[in-house]
């Protein structure tokens, strides 16, 4: 059966989740608020819903570039079976765009969240707040976001399903320039659009819509004209109705109304940063692909307050020499300062260092009209996943913005000065009614020029200054230099912002395609390569067998473990070894540790210690352990450093019946 249009692919896969992945069908929570479901026995319903499933998962495919290697279907299944993350309020059928994590997302969440505060606000001596979600009109109207946070959104006449104007236009586009039959002057015609899309406004999208025929891509119904939709979820704070607020829909703004005791705690000195993690929300028109745009979401965000004049970063020499992709200097501008170059370098090694694959990461300025309404420069971090756009954004975004509205600041800078400290009566005893001119000359001297008169004074005793047509001679009793450092306060100015922006969400998605695998020859076994640092569990404690012989030692390594703050996860179940390694790598665990016989029959008491990417293994006293784990969980060590200190594992040697102290 030939394949729909890709357009039309994402609302079809919606509606065949639907059918095919009914949520909670049997849950007892749902049956007694809802209407009870018709009665079908197991081996009926799997007859109707296996064909469904098939299908699904053949448009899910069809989905996929052909030159990814990510089994996105595949991958999203081990994510939802075991609960990284999924759909909220399932049991009521779910909203889209709103997520629960489970255990392991959010640890997993958590950790990027810690490695963020560790790589950003530690190193660069960050000043951390937190402030509320809600956030009265007034601070977002003048802010500009009641009047310009918005997209443009059309409706099918029928059915009253929604959709983003700008989005459902660049598909339909999309489909018409994949047509064979489409000629190369159409094509450059719907290229051009596509480039501006972001430029037109209501009625201009009102046109295109029109000269290009846009249909509901589900049902194929006529849409209402675009109108204007904003993405602020307001509400009314306090119970009078009569103060209209709104949930915040980015971080930043606590940051800027606290600028003036931020800069008052920074001793009124610039430059100086400041952070906050929260939640933000944003009412999307059409909420998709997962954690990529939804509507409440993880952000963490930073304000780099710099005078406009200096925009020289001290530790930029720690990043110039880092190769990250970028655009060409010819389809965009070039990073035009220091401090913007830092973060962007900064920002590449966190997301690389959480599990961002390099060769899948770009640095790309916006175009002017993709820029933010408060923004006059801005970059995207990029990444490759597996949707249709061949790069998808991160929102790691560096507007380089004075904003509006700001109280001018005072600057006050500490200078070293070197001058001349002159002696008036013996000049004017030399020099009589020429006192003046050689005190006027020896008041504007600069710096090199005192120090070089200082050192002939030191070894001669005397130097010659000529000004106005004469000479004088000045000697140490008529002068001396006089060092010391003068605060000098600078007019007033309105600092600049470099304002580096994380969707947590985002990134996690990210890394989740970046880091999953199949075991090769075993389709069945997937896994995630999270690095050590965000892994949701450092390591797992695994008794070969449930013989109670190994359990004391299982109980005192976990103590060991958590003594020394490291997560980690005991399975004791019943599996076999292979099928728990299975289960951990599952969910990512970096490393695991087997309590066998050999741990229980030999001293001093060893056990084996396990790379999840590799599946090799070596053996190292239980002791020497947590600080092993400790240190390749924190970058110290390389698991190719512990294989060459440690001996490799090739089997244990003893039994349950054996016992041999050495």
């Amino acid at each position: 059966m030939p394949l729909p249009p890709r357009s039309v692919l994402p609302p079809l896969l919606r509606l065949l989740r639907r059918i095919a992945c009914p949520p909670a069908a049997a849950s007892p929570l749902r049956s007694r608020h809802a209407p009870a479901a018709t009665p079908m026995d197991g081996p009926q319903a799997e007859a109707l819903l296996a064909p469904l499933r098939q299908a699904v998962r053949h448009q899910e495919l069809a989905l996929q570039p052909k030159d990814d290697i990510v089994d996105r279907v595949k991958m999203e299944d081990t994510l939802k079976r075991r609960f990284f993350y999924d759909q909220a309020f399932s049991i009521y059928g779910g909203v889209s765009g709103l997520y629960d994590f489970g255990p392991v997302g959010c640890a997993l969440k958590n950790n990027i969240i810690q490695a963020w505060r560790q790589h950003f606000i530690q190193e660069e001596q960050i000043l951390e707040i937190d402030c509320t979600m809600l956030t009265p009109e007034p601070v977002l109207k003048t802010s500009g976001h009641v009047e310009k946070f918005a997209d443009f959104m059309v409706k099918d006449v029928k059915n009253g399903e929604c959709f983003r104007a700008d989005h459902l236009l660049k598909a339909h586009l999309q489909k018409l320039m994949s047509d064979k039959k489409c000629t190369a002057e159409k094509k450059a015609e719907m290229e051009n659009v596509l480039t501006q899309l972001d430029n037109y406004g209501q009625q201009e999208l009102a046109d295109l819509f029109v000269n290009y025929n846009v249909k509901s891509p589900i049902t194929g119904n006529d849409l209402s004209p675009p109108v204007s939709f904003n993405l602020m979820f307001k509400t009314s704070i306090g119970p009078g109705g009569n103060m209209p607020g709104y949930l915040r829909p980015e971080t930043a703004q606590g940051i800027f109304l606290n600028f003036k005791r931020l800069l008052e705690f920074n001793q009124g000195k610039l430059p100086f940063a400041a952070a906050q993690i929260g939640n933000s929300f944003r009412n999307e028109i059409s909420p998709r692909s997962g954690l990529i745009r939804v509507r409440e979401f993880t952000m963490a965000e930073i304000e780099h307050f710099v005078d406009p004049s200096e925009k020289n970063h001290p530790k930029f020499q720690n990043v110039a020499d880092l190769n990250i992709l970028l655009y060409s200097s010819k389809a965009q501008g070039v990073i035009n300062n220091s401090v913007l170059g830092y973060f962007i370098g900064r920002i590449y090694l966190f997301l690389t260092k959480v599990g961002v694959s390099p060769e899948k990461l770009r640095f790309r300025q916006h175009m002017e009209n993709e820029m933010a309404h408060y923004a006059c420069d801005c970059w995207d971090a990029e990444s490759k996943t597996s949707y249709i756009d061949e790069f998808h954004k991160f929102t790691v975004s560096l507007p380089s913005q004075p904003k509006e509205g700001w109280t001018c600041v005072g600057h006050t800078i500490t200078v070293n000065v070197v001058q001349f400290e002159a002696n008036k009566g013996a000049i004017g005893k030399a020099y009589k009614k020429d006192a003046k001119v050689v005190m006027e000359y020896l008041s504007v001297c600069d710096e090199c020029y005192i120090t070089e008169m200082e050192q002939l004074l030191n070894e001669k005793g005397e130097f010659t200054v000529e000004t106005e047509g004469k000479t004088f001679k000045l000697t140490k009793d008529m002068v001396t230099v006089k060092r010391f450092q003068k605060t000098l306060h600078v007019e007033e100015i309105i600092p600049n912002v470099i304002e580096p922006s994380f969707g947590i969400g985002r990134i996690m998605y990210t890394v989740f395609e970046h880091t999953f695998h199949i075991r090769e020859g075993d389709e069945q076994r997937t896994f995630f390569s999270f690095p050590a640092v965000v892994a949701p569990f450092k390591c797992s404690v695994l008794p070969l067998s449930q013989n109670q012989e190994f359990m004391p030692f299982v109980k005192d390594l976990s103590e060991a473990l958590t003594r020394n703050g490291i997560s980690h996860k005991v399975d004791d179940s019943s599996g076999s070894i292979g099928r728990r390694y299975a289960r951990t790598d599952e969910i990512g665990v970096a490393f695991g540790i087997t309590i066998d016989f050999d741990t229980v029959n030999r001293t001093p008491h060893t056990a084996t210690l396990r790379d999840r990417d590799s599946m090799r293994q070596i053996r190292a006293e239980i002791s020497e352990l947590p600080a092993i784990i400790r240190d390749l969980a924190n970058g110290y060590l390389t698991w190719a450093d512990v294989e060459a200190k440690y001996p490799q594992f090739e089997g244990q040697e003893t039994g349950k019946k054996d016992t041999i102290e050495e």
